[in-house]
């Protein structure tokens, strides 16, 4: 999983809140291995994309309403991009789309 799915992840599942701050980019790169330039760019996309916000001297924060807006920008990337992808493996591969549905997952 790359590192920017990872940060939306924690994100869509509340383990950061609004207005809950994120780990330093140093921090991040020691937990998840990764070079702090690679964490660097996946803070500033999502402060492009206004799921996060920098208080100068203080650190980076989740935004106000983050969770609603990463999960529509999520939902219409996995829609457009994931999804025919998927469909066409399905079709493919001939399965049930219902039987799929009833799968348990762990």
């Amino acid at each position: 999983m790359k590192l920017r799915d990872k940060i939306a992840a924690a994100i869509l599942d509340g383990t950061y809140a609004d207005g809950d701050s994120l780990p330093s980019v140093r921090a991040l790169a020691a937990e998840e291995g990764a070079n702090p330039l690679t964490v660097a760019k996946a803070y500033q996309t999502f402060q492009d994309d206004g799921i996060v916000v920098v208080k100068r001297g203080v650190g980076m924060f989740v935004a106000s309403g983050a969770a609603t807006k990463l999960r529509k920008s999520e939902k219409d990337s996995f829609l457009n991009e994931e999804w025919p992808r998927i469909a066409a493996h399905i079709r493919r591969l001939d399965l049930d789309p219902a039987e799929l549905l009833d799968r348990e997952f762990a």
